[in-house]
């Protein structure tokens, strides 16, 4: 759950209608302002601000880079700022030209760590730490309350260049598995890797929809559940610690695309799994019960996962039952799923900022409560309406256009990780609704079968959190990684002709030939000197038991 899917309104279809708000005029103020006691306060300093174009902004309501909520900011704010559109399918194209012009935006909003990296790396940025303490308020309280920010945020010179935010944690993967076929056969849900295989095996050959045709699959080698799949043998990362230092990891992988090349070779998925590059069509063999256990990605498990598989899955099948299943047992041990990123950075001050103490109380003013809630949910009595001490929306279909659509990416730092509560909870966030109890259900599911401590976290750390490495080895790595990758994938639809063992051979002269022992060189130095100023896979365990405490709390507290 997370408070901006509250103002999308995508479950929120039982409540009424509302008016529109009318549109803001611009009221940029270049000279001093009176304070609330009639004396002078300095002017407001220009500054600019990048901001994603995402393509969503209607045309009555302006551009992404002026609109009602960009003149909002700079009315309310203590700050003129200037908004700069980056394409959100490809923002490091517009983001080197800027910086290579010398007209980089003084405050970047970037989620991509290696797009950020790079720039740092090049000195665009300046540190920050000297500025959070002479001019903030609010953010220098996030991170004294958050040392993980700091700890995220800092660079091998030991300089602050990032700000980030407290993410709310829970599993970003998952796979659900249809309970009616295994009743049907007389399955028990897999416990160990051994026995999914049995269990794909059924679903592909014994007939578990019951049509008298051979028609069905045990899961797809495609997207989401393949990654699930390598989820389970450690193997989605390369990268292993053995008697405590970094290594490049053989086995696992050769672990997973052994059992891979077993599924592809018996015909327990669908073989064409190579053109589905986005997942689209093993979610469609899901819902339409063609597939027997799904490898899901989700934002939010209620709207994307519950309302965008579940059901349509039991409206096409009738009887159709699903569960969420934890992953099962490899020969590595038994994993979690990889959780959201807990601490995220996501801004940087870029190096030729002429006002950098403007940009940073900018912050501070799009931290503070009042800010954060207009918002997340617009106008009070035009787009919501407070109920039991919760904001409710009044009209899903206006509070997208006019608020969410326009107000996504200038909530980048909100931290929700820090500010869900009882609102949030499904039972409450969807009260209108008459399936509040499911969509609790369903939420709390997910999370008991996913947030369990006593398992492994099967990388190092989110992949957010890995170092970028210079730009020579980092182009060497995407080479290395994608002849390693196309040999697998070889090995895996090639039946006899091409083995694991060869395969495996292959991939490790790939890796040599591609000059990967200086990228394993500099993943080990940077392991055994800079690892205690990481996040790494402890660090995101420590955050979500405690967010796991507090959500149970909440729970606790309302019945």
């Amino acid at each position: 759950m997370k408070k901006q899917r509250l103002v999308t309104g995508v479950l929120l279809f039982t409540m009424t209608g509302g008016t529109l708000l009318a549109g803001c005029s611009s009221s940029k103020s270049d000279g001093a302002q009176s304070g609330a006691d009639g004396s002078k306060t300095e002017p407001k300093k220009d500054i600019s601000v990048s901001i994603y174009d995402r393509g969503n902004v209607s045309p009555d309501e302006g551009t992404i880079e002026n609109n009602r909520w960009t003149q909002w900011m700079n009315e309310n704010g203590p700050a003129n700022a200037k908004f700069v559109a980056i394409p959100r399918a490809k923002p490091e194209e517009k983001i080197n030209v800027l910086y290579a012009s010398g007209s980089a935006p003084d405050l970047l909003f970037e989620y991509s760590p290696k797009i950020k990296d790079t720039l740092q790396q090049q000195k665009q940025f300046m540190p920050i730490d000297e500025l959070i303490d002479k001019y903030s308020t609010e953010y220098k309280k996030v991170l004294q309350d958050n040392p993980a920010l700091k700890k995220a945020g800092t660079k091998s010179d030991g300089k602050l260049y990032y700000f980030g935010k407290i993410n709310w944690v829970e599993p970003n993967r998952g796979l659900l598995i249809r309970t009616d076929w295994l009743k049907k056969l007389g399955l028990s849900a897999p416990q160990t890797t051994d026995e999914l295989y049995k269990v794909l095996k059924a679903f592909a050959e014994q007939d578990p929809d019951g049509n008298g045709k051979k028609d069905t699959y045990g899961i797809s080698l495609s997207s989401n559940s393949s990654f699930s799949l390598k989820q389970m043998f450690g193997a989605t990362s390369k990268w292993v610690v053995h008697n405590n230092e970094l290594a490049l990891d053989w086995d696992r992988q050769k672990e997973y695309y052994t059992f891979a090349k077993r599924l592809y070779d018996e015909g327990l998925i669908d073989k064409d799994f190579t053109t589905d590059t986005n997942g689209a069509k093993a979610k469609q063999d899901f819902i339409t019960g063609k597939v027997g256990i799904y490898g899901f990605l989700t934002s939010d498990v209620v709207t994307d996962t519950l309302m965008g598989t579940i059901d349509p899955l039991k409206k096409n099948v009738s009887g159709a039952d699903v569960a969420f299943m934890p992953y099962p047992k490899s020969p590595f041990g038994a994993f979690v799923p990889t959780f959201k990123n807990p601490v995220q950075m996501v801004a940087a001050i870029s190096a030729t900022a002429k006002n950098p103490e403007a940009v940073v109380k900018y912050i501070d003013f799009s931290l503070k409560d009042t800010t954060t809630k207009a918002l997340d949910y617009g106008i009070e009595g035009t787009h919501y309406k407070m109920t039991d001490g919760c904001p409710e929306i009044i009209d899903a279909a206006t509070s997208k256009k006019q608020v969410s659509d326009l107000t996504l990416d200038m909530r980048m730092l909100e931290n929700v990780g820090i500010s869900y509560n009882k609102c949030d909870v499904p039972e409450v966030a969807f009260k209108s609704d008459p399936r509040k109890d499911e969509y609790q259900n369903t939420y709390d599911s997910f999370r008991s079968t996913y947030m369990t401590f006593d398992r492994s976290y099967p990388e190092l750390t989110h992949s957010e959190h890995m170092p970028t490495p210079p730009k020579d080895l980092n182009a060497i790595e995407t080479n290395a990684d994608k002849a390693v990758g196309d040999i697998w994938l070889k090995a895996t639809v090639s039946g006899s002709k091409y083995s694991i063992e060869q395969a495996l051979k292959d991939a490790q002269d790939a890796w040599s030939k591609a000059g990967g022992a200086q990228v394993e060189e500099w993943y080990k130095n940077w392991y055994q000197t800079d690892r205690n100023n990481s996040i790494l896979a402890n660090d995101i365990f420590d955050i979500a038991k405690k967010q796991n405490e507090q959500y149970k709390k909440i729970v606790q507290d309302l019945k």
